[in-house]
């Protein structure tokens, strides 16, 4: 929101460079001064700032001009200047210069005229309390953190349950008096406040203030019960559900899994079978089946064989090419002797 009196009335100075041609000008200084404690003054809101800028600032008839002590910083550009409540005079004539340099190159903005007392922005009302009073009516109270509270006005805005839009109530004091009030309905406050004309000539509101409610049993008790019952939903039912679901999954996929086995069974491995007769009995296979070693014993063979030699006995033919040769064959008789071809070669 731009201030009477802050903005900055722009000079754009043609052949200034790339940079300051890239980088906007300020469209306006905006200064606020929070409850009379610190004041803060702005440049280039919403815009992309990339010049180097410097802020100048005095007061009517008081020299010399003093630069900003605590500037602003956003992305390593300077935004602003923060003024301690040493540095701040009002009810005086207020200037402020904005210089954006790059490369060299300055352009200087200078401000117009500027009264303090009418850019106070103070905080927001405190301790709001509702009290009952007779005849069905309201009265709430509140206080100011703003040093001087005579120079404030206020306004009260208020809501019951059943309503759609808020009521806005000015009140120039601390006190405001709700005249009449439905005992079936539930309220909310809040208030807010700003300089009058008397001390001051502003438009800056302060924030609004935390909300006071008020509503009788019933609905006290209406709201407790919705609460209540979204409290059962969020902590209860939803957890449960949230279980249920993730216990049905758990059976679905365990389902899916036997389903599935059964389509595609698993190729056993018999290696691990056969770990123990390899690594505990070293590939005694009767050892590992747990025969009886006098079985075993049994089949190996328990017997001797003397040698027996033999010879093979010539054919009749070659029997007799012998005799004719006059070769005797040793172990075979001779004339003299009976063989056992020799009726027939007597009857030849």
């Amino acid at each position: 929101m731009a201030v009477p009196g802050a903005s900055l009335v722009p000079i754009l100075l043609l052949g200034l460079g790339t940079c300051l041609a890239a980088s906007p000008s300020p469209k306006g200084v905006e200064c606020i001064l929070f409850n009379e404690e610190y004041m803060t003054c702005t440049w280039g809101s919403g815009q992309t700032l990339t010049a180097n800028y410097s802020l100048y600032y005095w007061y009517e008839n008081k020299l010399p001009v003093v630069e900003c002590q605590q500037y602003l910083w956003d992305r390593s550009v300077r935004i602003g200047c923060r003024f301690e409540q040493s540095e701040i005079i009002q009810f005086q004539a207020f200037y402020v210069r904005v210089n954006a340099s790059c490369n060299g190159q300055t352009l200087e903005i200078p401000s117009n005229r500027m009264e303090l007392q009418n850019l106070v922005k103070p905080e927001a009302p405190v301790n709001l309390t509702i009290h009952n009073m007779s005849g069905n009516q309201l009265q709430l109270t509140w206080s100011s953190p703003y040093p001087k509270e005579q120079c404030l006005e206020h306004v009260v805005k208020y809501k019951s349950n059943k309503d759609t839009s808020w009521t806005n109530q000015e009140v120039k004091g601390v006190i405001f008096s709700f005249p009449s009030v439905d005992y079936e309905k539930y309220y909310t406050f809040y208030v807010r406040s700003k300089i009058n004309n008397y001390c001051g000539n502003t438009q800056l509101w302060s924030e609004w203030s935390v909300p006071v409610f008020w509503g009788n049993n019933s609905t006290s008790k209406g709201v407790a019960e919705e609460q209540l019952q979204w409290f059962w939903i969020h902590t209860v039912l939803i957890p449960i559900a949230s279980c249920l679901l993730l216990l049905v999954l758990v059976v679905l996929l365990v389902r899916m899994e036997r389903v599935w086995v059964i389509i595609m069974p698993r190729i056993p491995n018999p290696s691990k079978n056969f770990d123990d007769l390899f690594i505990t009995h070293n590939g005694d296979f009767q050892e590992w089946v747990g025969v009886p070693k006098d079985v075993v014993e049994s089949f190996k063979p328990n017997y001797s064989e003397s040698i027996c030699h033999v010879s093979e006995l010539p054919s009749k033919e070659g029997y007799e090419r012998l005799q004719d040769n006059g070769t005797h064959l040793p172990g075979v008789p001779g004339q003299q002797e009976h063989g056992p071809y020799k009726s027939s070669y007597v009857g030849a």
